[in-house]
């Protein structure tokens, strides 16, 4: 349960209670039901339309958001996983391969979570290490042999920091991921849907266009991380200040012409309804996707070029 989130657990729980009393047949029951059913709506909508960037960040965190495989089941078919970099192994935290989307066959790339306990140790909590940015390497370039165009899930905390990662040269292979998206000559589209956390995250988001959740963040560190470097520690309200300041959430990121559009979430957030979320994010893909098969090879990748030289400029 996220702190913010009481109010409507609260009015959910007195439904429900209402529910399996079996009275509903009673006039005055049903009228107490839709009663509070309006009061859970309203709710609702006056606190997710309120939300401060340390709100939308613990939502972005939530473990009963979707991830990417759950996007695959409600929105491709046929999809085959692929798996492997040819130098070291598999990487669990990070999935991908063909599927086919409105008939069309595009790959998929992204970042893996898990909703328990066991699903997150197999998946390392979706903090790929460099043989999981060695495998989307791998498949991006597969991608751009076949000219299929590439979609990727961002949703991570970042890349792993564990010393057997750095052994093996993740700072080498998150660079050799960025070159490499630079330079593929078919189009990407990327999604963030959780938490796009620094290079981990850009490690598979140098895309022609990037969309963002309503209550997804993007940015080069965590609150709690920024907030213990400028201030020595990570009390509640310098964290808050710090997510401020990040300026991650998609508002922000879309004033700051970083993102190019923000996917809309089910009243309640993307946990709340996983179908409805799939939904939006399906239809923003079909919009994009077209308009993206539609670049030439050299356009795709001179558009792309053009996207990142422009972030940051102010005059």
């Amino acid at each position: 349960m996220l702190s913010f989130e009481a109010p409507i657990l609260e009015l959910e729980a007195k439904i429900e209670e209402l529910k399996k009393l079996d009275m509903l047949n009673d006039s005055t029951s049903q009228e107490s039901l839709a009663a509070l059913e309006k009061k859970l709506e309203k709710t609702k909508g006056e606190i997710y339309r309120k939300l401060t960037p340390i709100q939308r960040t613990e939502a972005a965190r939530h473990p009963a958001r979707p991830y990417t495989l759950d996007y695959i089941k409600y929105l491709f078919k046929d999809f085959v996983e692929l798996h492997g970099d040819r130098y070291f192994g598999d990487d669990p935290a990070i999935v991908g391969g063909f599927a086919k989307f409105d008939g069309n066959i595009v790959m998929i790339v992204g970042h893996q979570k898990g909703h328990n306990a066991k699903e997150n140790a197999l998946r390392n909590f979706g903090m790929a290490k460099p043989e999981g940015y060695r495998k989307a390497v791998r498949l991006f370039k597969l991608a751009e042999k076949f000219h299929r165009p590439i979609i990727t899930f961002v949703d991570t905390a970042g890349a792993y920091p564990g010393i057997d990662a750095e052994e093996r040269g993740q700072a080498e292979a998150i660079a050799r991921a960025l070159i490499t998206m630079s330079l593929l000559k078919t189009p990407i589209l990327t999604i963030i849907t959780g938490e796009g956390g620094s290079g981990g995250a850009l490690g598979i988001a140098v895309a022609n266009r990037v969309l963002m959740l309503e209550n997804a963040v993007y940015s080069v560190i965590s609150p709690e991380g920024c907030a213990s470097i400028l201030w020595g520690g990570s009390k509640g309200e310098n964290v808050a200040k710090a997510a401020e300041a990040l300026k991650s959430t998609a508002q922000e990121l879309y004033k700051l012409k970083v993102i190019d559009e923000i996917i809309e979430e089910p009243l309640g957030a993307a946990h709340s309804d996983h179908l409805k979320t799939a939904a939006n994010v399906g239809a923003a893909i079909r919009k994009h996707l077209t308009e993206l098969m539609e670049l030439s090879p050299e356009e795709a990748q001179a558009e792309r070029y053009k996207k990142y030289r422009d972030i940051g400029v102010y005059a």
